[in-house]
């Protein structure tokens, strides 16, 4: 099948409900069993990282090195998260999953508008690292501490327990606008020829149209990162590549309809 050139500006999204939600799922599962290669390698990235990161603290006992991997992995999200969705959209569309032009799609992506997205997930995880640091000075910056991860006392305190509750609050908020900004805006820059601006704004509107459904979808998505994460982050094998896949099917299905996809041509194996 010849792919064909994408579509111009940002598609006109239908209503979601919890069935849409459902189907997404269920076609994010089928497409990770039809290509399990493909989540191996792009999930194996999260994974390696996180792995480096308990040897880096257990080795160290230093946590500052938190910055540039908590920098490093917005960076590189959006490009593991384009292999999914690619993935996908070969499946639904009958084409073979060629290694080789899943990772030039990967690559072609560096040219086009998912560097500036990645830049502003990094931007605001850097504003939310400036205000955390400052969220601990205010409350606990006079308290006596032997070490921060270690005096866990200090943090039942009254004080401790204000910084805890605001801190969340504010990160919640925080991760509220990324998943806003982002859970429509990265499978929209792969199908179709739009700003990255459009693209965020898009989707943001979206979730503020049905924020139930929405917003259901993320916790959802946050559940079962962190269940998933638990055992050794190996949960994350299945747990990203479910979940990287039924978001490009529910990208699908509020773009051009509940139909697409439903019944897909078979492809030659991996």
């Amino acid at each position: 099948m010849i792919e064909q050139e994408p579509q111009h500006g940002a598609p006109d999204l239908g209503p979601v409900d919890d069935w849409i939600l459902r189907k997404a799922l269920q076609r994010g599962w089928r497409d990770f069993r039809r290509a399990p290669g493909f989540a191996l390698v792009f999930a194996g990235f999260y994974i390696l990282g996180g792995w480096i990161m308990v040897w880096i603290t257990w080795i160290t006992g230093q946590s500052y090195w938190l910055v540039f991997a908590a920098i490093g992995f917005p960076l590189i999200a959006p490009f593991a998260a384009v292999g999914f969705y690619d993935v996908s959209r070969r499946l639904e569309e009958g084409r073979p999953l060629d290694w080789m032009k899943i990772f030039s799609v990967i690559g072609r992506q560096s040219k086009r508008q998912l560097p500036s997205i990645s830049a502003v997930i990094i931007v605001i995880f850097l504003f939310w690292f400036f205000l955390a640091h400052m969220i601990f000075a205010l409350f606990l910056g006079l308290s006596t501490m032997t070490n921060v991860s270690s005096s866990f006392e200090v943090y039942t305190t009254s004080n401790g327990l204000m910084m805890l509750g605001f801190g969340t609050a504010v990160g919640a908020g925080f991760a509220s606008l990324l998943y806003m900004i982002t859970v429509l805006s990265l499978p929209m820059l792969l199908d179709r020829e739009v700003d990255f601006v459009t693209a965020m704004i898009t989707s943001f509107q979206y979730v503020l149209t049905y924020p139930l459904w929405m917003f259901g979808w993320a916790a959802f998505i946050a559940v079962a990162t962190f269940i998933s994460m638990i055992p050794g982050f190996l949960g994350l094998f299945i747990a990203l590549p479910v979940l990287g896949h039924a978001t490009w099917h529910l990208y699908d299905m509020l773009a051009y309809g509940t139909n697409k996809g439903e019944i897909p041509a078979p492809v030659s194996a991996e």
